[in-house]
This record gives C-alpha cells, structure tokens and sequence, in this order.
C-alpha cells in the first residue's frame, strides 16, 4: 500500500509539474487596451472664463461645491438608499461568484464518499442461482465502500485561463457599472432637487404677482368709486389677477412630479420627503467652478461607462482564446483511493484497500467545423466590443462638450434675463406711478406687470437651469466617485 501511495504521489506531482510547464501556453491573442488619440475639449476654455464666487469642489463629491446642506444630504441619502445601487451592488457580487467559479475549473476536483449496503439475495437471480452451488454460501452480504475522488482537467492550450481571466473581467465590468449607476443616481438626484428648487422659486414670483395685481384691482376699483377709471378697466386688472393665478397649478403639478422622483431616487415612498423640502423652502444654489483641465483622455480613464465597455472588451478578446483552445486535446487525470470490504472488520485492513488510476484524451478532432465557427463568432463579438467601446468613448466626449456648452451659455442667458428682470421692475413701478398719477392707461400698467412676471419666472427657471447643466457636466467628467489614478490607470 505504502508504495502505491508514493506511486500515486509522485503521478500527481508529475501532473502538476506539467500543468506549471504549460500555464504560460495559452492559446488566442494577449488582451491590450486600445489606444485613444483625442484633441482637447474645444468648449472648455468658455467654462475656463467663468466668474464665480465658490471654489472648484473636489470631482468625486462635487455636490458639496454648491454650498448647499440640504443638496448634500439629499445626494447622500440616496447613494445611501437608493434601490437601483443596491441592485448594481447585487450583479457585482453574481459576476464575482462567476469569476470565482471559473477559477475552480482550474484546480483538481476532490470527493470524498462513504457507503454501506446490506443485501439478502435472491437464489432464483443467475447470480444467485451460481453462488447458492458453492459450500458456505449466505444469502445475506454486505459491503463498506469508503474513500475519495479526484479528476483534473490539465489545461494544456489555456482555455480554462482564457475562461477565467474572461469572467474577471467581466466582474470588473460589473463593479465598473455599479460606479456608474452610482454616478447617476448622484446626479438625478441633484436634478430632481435642483428643480424642485427652481419651482419653488417661480411659486414664490407667481404668488408675489398675484399679491401686486390683486393690490392693482383694489387700486382700479378705488379709481372706479373716484370716478377716474371704468368697468373696463376693473375687468382688465380682473383678468391679470385671474392669469397670475391660473399659473399655480400647473407649478404645484410640476413641483409634485419632481418631489415624488426625488423620493423614488431615495428608495422612499413618494411623499416621503415633500414635507421636509416644501417647509424650508430654500434659494436656487450658485454654481461652482469647474476644473476645465481634464483631457479627453482623462475623463474616459475616469467614466465607468467608459471602464465598463474595456472591461467588456478585454472579456471578448479572452474569448477568442477559449475558443482556440477547442482545437487542441483535452487530457485529465482522475483517481480514487479507498477502502472497500465484505466485513466490518477487514473494512480498514491493508487487504481492503484499493486505488484506482485513469487518464483521459478528448479531441474534437472530426468537429473543428464547428470549433471554426465558434473561433468566428468569438472574434466577432470582439470586433463587436471594440466598435461600442469606440463608440462610447466618442459619445463620453460629446457629453462633456454639450454639458460645457449648456453651462456657459445657460449662464450668460441668465445674467441677461437677470438684467431684463431689473429693467422691467424700474418700468413697472414708474408705470404704477404714472397710472396714479393719470398720465397713462391701465392698459400700460398691465403689459409691464405681464412683461415683468415673465421675466421673473424665466430668471429662476434659467437660474435653475445652471444649477443643473453644472450638475451634467459634472455627471460628464465622470464626478460622484472615488477614482485613484493608479487603479483607474491599471484598468485602461
């Protein structure tokens, strides 16, 4: 026994040593990462110019460069609740079993089983009817089966490598789309409170125009009872009230929209958090400077997006190696060692044991017709990858020039509007005191107060609408996670 347990041993460790010589002859291409020649951002110079008042915030927490709490704790509560991480969270830990379970298929399979049975014959069986002719023969007869197993694949042409460095892959590529997700639920957030924001505000115009036409009625119907003003002219500042007023609900609709997503986002019911915003309503946040020294090729080492679709690109070109690898013969090795016995008490004698050797070849010789068209398709799927992962790189830098874009201009729009606003309150107080004092018609005072409400409810819409154009860009240089510039380097 001793020696056919040294013999076994050292066939085993011939087995690794051959299965060491070939690890590094794996079929099929050595992945590499392509190459992306961009110019810089032709908008960032406009983003360079702007004139803020708060600092350039740090890219992976950007919504605390508004300088507004109650942003933060928004962004926060959702990265910390939301329902579409915690589900981003839960394919990472799927692709990481995967990638776990492919690595195994590289390592010797061992089982261990016992067994005990107990027969009483029948002497009608041909068996049976054999033994019964024989002196001292039982019908009764048990037997004791103990020991173990153990089969390994030697990979000879690295497909099972080629497998295995595949589904790592793709798990990275899972943890790059849980960043992702993570980067756009930071984002949406920030819209969705942003423009709950912006609606809160044109609520506050609209009812601050009701409250200065319902004192223009009152003023009309006062210069009706002087008998300096007709009923027309009661009926027009009537209409103006009555406009102001018509413009509530279709705010209050809107406003209810935004607040119910924002709970969503949160992973709360809606109305969760309406109370908590609508009670201290706050101001529209200034935007932050922005960092505008980020190359193209920066940004994409920095987009999970971008991460995600090389890592997934890296998986198919270690697909092609695993298909390859069909061409060539397969060998394993399987053995057992044991013990089995009629009788309890020989059950662990030397005379009971028993060991047992093979060694298989497998060689899909007369299929290669369909290992070629599987050789095709993987390096299809390659050429897939590499045309989407091109194509995402393109469309990340198309993102960060119309986020750029949109974020001057929303702001020069806005100090325009912000003196259009400024201009209009001068022309409507004078046409107010130019009605009092007779020298116009109400009909004057009218088109300033509708020029005027305008203006004001374009100001906070457009003011908003920087807020959230900053919040895109920052969504577009890949902002809302922790980003080391050697791991991000590693993975591209």
């Amino acid at each position: 026994m001793i020696k056919l347990l040294s013999r076994t041993s050292k066939a085993i460790a011939g087995g690794l040593f051959v299965s060491a010589f070939l690890a590094a002859c794996a079929v099929g291409p050595n992945y590499v990462a392509p190459e992306t020649q961009m110019a810089p951002f032709h908008n960032a110079q406009q983003v360079a110019e702007r004139q803020t008042t708060l600092p350039a915030p740090s890219l992976d927490n950007w919504w605390t460069g508004f300088d507004d709490p109650e942003l933060v704790t928004v962004v926060q509560r959702a990265l910390a609740q939301n329902l579409s991480i915690q589900a981003a969270i839960a394919r990472v830990a799927q692709s990481r079993a995967a990638a776990q379970a492919a690595g195994a298929q590289l390592l010797p399979t061992v089982d261990a089983n016992a067994s005990y049975s107990a027969e009483h014959q029948s002497v009608q069986s041909p068996l049976g009817a054999l033994a019964s002719a024989f002196p001292n023969y039982s019908r009764d007869q048990k037997q004791y089966v103990a020991g173990a197993t153990a089969s390994w694949e030697i990979d000879l042409a690295g497909g099972l490598r080629r497998a295995h460095a595949a589904a790592t892959d793709e798990e990275q590529a899972a943890e790059a789309a849980q960043l992702g997700t993570r980067v756009t639920v930071a984002a949406d957030a920030a819209d969705a409170y942003l423009q709950i924001r912006g609606l809160q505000a044109q609520l506050a115009v609209t009812q601050d125009q009701v409250d200065t036409d319902a004192r223009l009625l009152e003023l009309v119907k006062a210069r009706k009872r002087a008998g300096a003003s007709d009923e027309r002219e009661v009926a027009q500042a009537e209409a103006l009230l009555r406009q102001a007023r018509a413009a509530v609900p279709s705010l209050r609709v809107s406003l209810e929209a935004q607040s119910n997503r924002l709970d969503v986002l949160l992973g709360a019911q809606p109305g969760t958090y309406a109370a908590e915003l609508g009670t201290h309503a706050g101001a529209i946040p200034d935007v932050p400077a922005i960092s505008s020294g980020d190359t193209p090729v920066d940004v994409l080492r920095r987009r999970p997006d971008i991460i995600a679709a090389e890592r997934h690109l890296a998986a198919s070109s270690e697909g092609i190696g695993a298909a390859l690898a069909e061409y060539y013969p397969k060998i394993s090795l399987a053995g057992a060692l044991g013990f089995d016995s009629l009788s309890a008490s020989h059950f662990l004698s030397a005379k009971a044991f028993q060991a047992v050797g093979t060694g298989a070849l497998r060689w899909r010789l007369f299929d290669f017709g369909r290992v070629d068209a599987q050789v095709k398709n993987a390096r299809g799927t390659y050429a897939e990858a590499l045309a989407q992962y091109r194509e995402a790189a393109l469309k990340a830098t198309e993102d960060v020039e119309d986020a750029l874009m949109a974020l001057s201009q929303t702001e020069i729009r806005a100090q325009e509007v912000q003196q259009e606003v400024d201009a209009l309150t001068r022309a409507r107080d004078l046409s107010e005191k130019a009605y009092r004092a007779g020298s116009i018609t109400l009909t004057d005072v009218l088109d300033a107060d509708r020029q005027l409400l305008v203006a004001r409810d374009d100001l906070h819409a457009t003011k908003a609408d920087a807020a959230r154009a900053a919040v895109r860009t920052f969504r577009a240089l890949g902002g809302g996670w922790d980003a080391p510039q050697q791991q991000v380097a590693q993975k591209n």
